[in-house]
């Protein structure tokens, strides 16, 4: 069985499900796992620098061997630079390891670039095994 179909809005910087004949639509399993995996905020690190004590996460983290999501949402108040660029790679790479751990993809990677002067673009490169590779691309603007 399929799951739901998370589908990336790029202009709105968001993911969201689509309805085909009025059911939600099901399929492309490993493009979702990877919007939930980067898009879902995971739970701060005790030596993480977030706001207001509000480490996020998810409460079904509880006693799991990987948490859910990915700790991108740390560089929303950061100003852009090359430091905040490999932290984008470092916590997609986070992220996205059980899909390796799990044998889901034979390989896996995050490349961020900055496109001065307030973007951020980030590449996920990953390959099925027996298959060729393919990609996933997201920006950001940076105020």
């Amino acid at each position: 069985m399929a799951d739901i179909k998370t589908l990336w809005i790029v202009d709105e910087a968001r993911g969201d499900w689509q309805l085909t004949k009025g059911d939600l639509s099901s399929g492309d399993d490993l493009q979702t796992a990877i919007l939930i995996s980067l898009f879902t905020d995971r739970l701060a690190r005790s030596d993480d620098d977030y706001d207001n004590g509000d480490r996020r996460g998810w409460w079904g983290d509880t006693d799991v061997d990987y948490n859910i999501g990915s700790r991108l949402w740390l560089l929303n108040r950061q100003r852009l630079s090359y430091a905040v660029a490999q932290r984008a790679e470092d916590y997609a790479a986070e992220a996205l390891q059980w899909l390796i751990d799990d044998g889901v993809v034979e390989a896996i990677s995050a490349e961020a670039r900055i496109v001065y002067p307030s973007r951020l673009y980030l590449t996920i490169t990953y390959q099925k095994p027996g298959q060729n590779k393919a990609t996933m691309k997201f920006y950001w603007v940076w105020e």
